[in-house]
């Protein structure tokens, strides 16, 4: 939900969006966690996104994935299918080509 990084030489705590990146100075923390933060005696707490949302797919995204998924479907690949699924109607495994 969140990631938590120190600056010691500042005497600051981060707490902003989950990184994209493992880092072994932030800690990933749950909502109840990133919520109840604090830090020791003398330090700042910067939370640099107010109001923590759970990470996920928005309906936007998921539409884009599924339409590229469609164009990649439509046009064959550069160089064309390989001999082995070339062949209309074949079988392999449990998928079957079909024109």
């Amino acid at each position: 939900m969140a990631t938590l990084t120190y600056t010691y030489q500042d005497a600051t705590a981060v707490l902003g969006p989950l990184a994209a990146v493992a880092d072994p100075h932030g800690y990933d923390l749950c909502a109840r966690h990133a919520e109840q933060v604090k830090p020791p005696m003398g330090w700042e707490v910067i939370r640099l996104a107010p109001r923590m949302e759970p990470a996920g797919r928005t309906q936007d995204e998921l539409t884009a994935l599924a339409q590229s998924v469609r164009e990649r479907g439509r046009t064959p690949p550069a160089g064309g299918y390989p001999d082995s699924v070339a062949v209309s109607g074949s079988r392999h495994g449990h998928l079957r080509l079909v024109p």
